[in-house]
């Protein structure tokens, strides 16, 4: 069974006003890599999840979750 990844990123990012590139500078990734986990095309390493939740202050969890598989 496999899940998908949902994430936060981009709301997170609004609160805080700061954009892709601001936001990959801030935890040491690039612009693109901030992209591909916003629209789900990459599932970040542990590393960048905790460097995320970090920058904003939260959770892990307030930033990502697992979609419910399709029944």
């Amino acid at each position: 069974m496999s899940h998908e990844l949902d994430n936060r990123i981009r709301v997170f990012r609004a609160e805080h006003r700061l954009s892709q590139g601001e936001l990959a500078e801030l935890i040491g990734v690039s612009r693109k890599t901030i992209s591909t986990i916003e629209v789900g095309r990459f599932v970040p390493s542990t590393v960048i999840a905790l460097k995320l939740a970090r920058q904003f202050g939260v959770p892990v969890e307030d930033i990502f979750s697992l979609k419910n598989p399709p029944a």
